[in-house]
């Protein structure tokens, strides 16, 4: 199994950006040190309420400038947002700036909000999503000119100025759970992911299918499918719920989902699930706020050392990823427990998952 330091830049109670940044350095160094395998963000827009992360370049920027060893990536890029050739353009230069460490994420995006602003297309998402993964494919592994011609951008004998180090191209990662575009991804060699507010049992077998359509392609190494969900470990389990209990309220009554024309976070992101017709991912989100409903279910990571490696288990063999992208700086978390956390992690449940193969 491989390991992610995976962050949204939450907004943080008393803290500045400049602060909230800061803050992320620190983490991302301790997790360089410490056995992580990558370190992600997020895209968001608009809303200082919850993200604080609109430019992913930047994030890598800063993460490549406080680690030595962390495959670091966007997770990802709101492609319907951009030119394709911003976002080629973009990841040659932070695969040099990175030493050949970047992983490339991109994403449809799912929030309108991000969209009217930037007067991008959202009903088109998933279309220009996979137009963008088409041309940067092409531009990232051309040893010369390029010429592409797709339904909403045409290029003609173009050459990018800079060329990435990883050849033909970094690592990418769309994440999806949509069955067209998994076999998509699937026959490009691309790597995918989903959210833990998405029933594991409604979607594992969409996944089972991708590394079957995988296979066929004839692909030697594994795909990676990345998990994203909260984590939190102390010492005990006793200890790591009552701490937790009370971040996990915080995140989603007053960060994640909430925008500053009101609304509570997890009703929010309900609403928003039913509207998307599906209603295992509103029930999730609905009862995000009660860490005893989730841990139940094992939709977070909270416990001792020992608890969190079964609950990974269990929830990777159930729901066909190998890849846990733990969001540890949670609500309105205390860095000295922030920390404590993520050094658990490292030193205690990375080890012992190392070699654990869900697939």
């Amino acid at each position: 199994m491989k390991f992610a330091h995976f962050s949204h830049v939450w907004n943080k109670p008393g803290m500045t950006a400049a602060g909230r940044y800061a803050q992320l350095w620190r983490e991302l160094a301790l997790a360089d040190e410490s056995g992580f395998d990558f370190g992600f963000c997020v895209e968001h827009h608009f809303n200082p309420n919850e993200s604080w992360m609109p430019s992913p370049s930047i994030y890598c920027t800063g993460a490549a400038a406080h680690t030595r060893r962390l495959r670091i990536g966007p997770m990802g890029y709101v492609a319907p947002l951009y030119d394709p050739i911003r976002v080629a353009e973009d990841a040659a230069v932070l695969d040099n700036v990175l030493g050949g460490r970047l992983e490339l994420g991109i994403v449809a995006g799912i929030v309108p909000d991000f969209f009217v602003p930037y007067r991008a297309e959202f009903k088109n998402r998933r279309e220009l999503t996979h137009e963008t993964l088409g041309l940067v494919k092409l531009a990232l592994s051309s040893q010369g000119p390029f010429s592409f011609n797709g339904p909403h951008h045409q290029y003609e004998n173009v050459t990018l100025s800079v060329k990435p180090l990883q050849k033909p191209h970094p690592p990418i990662w769309i994440h999806s759970r949509d069955a067209e575009t998994l076999a998509l991804l699937a026959k490009e060699g691309v790597n995918t992911g989903y959210l833990f507010l998405v029933p594991r049992n409604e979607v594992a077998p969409r996944y089972r299918e991708y590394l079957r359509l995988w296979n066929q392609a004839g692909r030697r190494a594994k795909p990676n499918i990345g998990y994203w969900v909260l984590v939190y470990i102390d010492e005990t389990d006793e200890k790591a719920v009552a701490k937790a209990k009370r971040y996990f309220t915080y995140c989603f009554t007053n960060v994640f989902g909430t925008r500053a024309d009101g609304g509570i976070g997890y009703q929010r992101l309900a609403e928003n699930f039913l509207r998307r017709g599906d209603p295992g991912g509103a029930e999730i989100a609905k009862n995000a706020a009660n860490l005893d409903y989730l841990r139940e279910r094992n939709l977070a990571f909270v416990g001792s050392p020992k608890t969190v490696i079964e609950q990974i288990k269990a929830a990777a063999s159930e729901g066909v990823f190998n890849s846990v992208l733990g969001e540890f700086n949670i609500g309105d978390i205390a860095e000295e427990d922030l920390m404590r956390s993520i050094r658990l992690f490292a030193s205690e449940v990375v080890p012992a998952l190392r070699n654990f193969e869900p697939y």
